[in-house]
């Protein structure tokens, strides 16, 4: 018992070393070469354990997401101003809509291995300053690149991405299959995260918390 214990306390400093140091030093360790001038603005939003990137909608962006729209998703609707997009686990996602249904296997999986979906959602306008919401502006060169990290993240079937039948949240949201496993050193948050550096920003070398991410990104943009 006494050995466990060590083992479990040497456990929990290397993950809370490993987090301090993922969030204080910076990736890239160099800011990238001067940008065009931050026409976009994109914003980040948070909870707890998760974040979303939430991107404005324009006709370009609804032409590329085309299939949101296809599927039911309100995306072409007057009020939308955003299309809000996040990565996460399979389990964990489409079994938990509120904290009071938390379950033990969504989160066993969470916390080791499991396949990943896209979460996309709908919202109107977004106050800012919110201690939630963190907002970015990059030029339009970046934000077609992050475009492009969000279409690669969907799964491709025959007919495009593939959304998940029967499963959602309410009427304005959708799953879909994506690329990639989730687990708990690479989840929702280190694809926000690689997304954002994606549009040439810079985060933390690895931030698996909201938390992390947020400080990091106040450090370096």
């Amino acid at each position: 018992m006494r050995k466990f214990r060590r083992f479990l306390s040497m456990l929990v400093a290397v993950i809370v070393l490993a987090a301090t140091f993922g969030t204080l030093v910076p990736r890239p360790l160099w800011p990238a070469a001067a940008a065009g001038e931050g026409t976009r603005h994109i914003l980040v939003l948070r909870n707890p354990i998760h974040t979303d990137i939430a991107i404005p909608v324009d006709d370009e962006v609804r032409r590329r997401f085309h299939f949101l729209a296809d599927a039911g998703l309100p995306s072409d609707a007057p009020a939308v101003r955003y299309i809000v997009f996040g990565w996460g686990g399979r389990a964990f996602y489409l079994e938990t809509p509120t904290w009071s249904q938390v379950k033990a296997v969504p989160v066993l999986k969470a916390l080791t291995l499991d396949a990943s979906v896209m979460h996309v959602d709908v919202a109107g306008a977004i106050a800012e300053p919110h201690p939630d919401v963190a907002g970015f502006d990059v030029d339009e060169a970046r934000f077609a690149a992050l475009l492009d990290y969000i279409a690669a993240s969907f799964q491709q079937g025959p007919d495009g991405p593939m959304v998940i039948e029967d499963a959602g949240y309410s009427t304005y949201d959708r799953f879909y299959e994506a690329n990639g496993h989730f687990n708990a050193l690479v989840g929702c948050n280190t694809w926000t995260a690689a997304g954002l550096r994606t549009a040439g920003l810079r985060t933390g070398w690895w931030n698996p918390l909201p938390a992390s991410l947020g400080w990091s990104m106040q450090l370096y943009d």
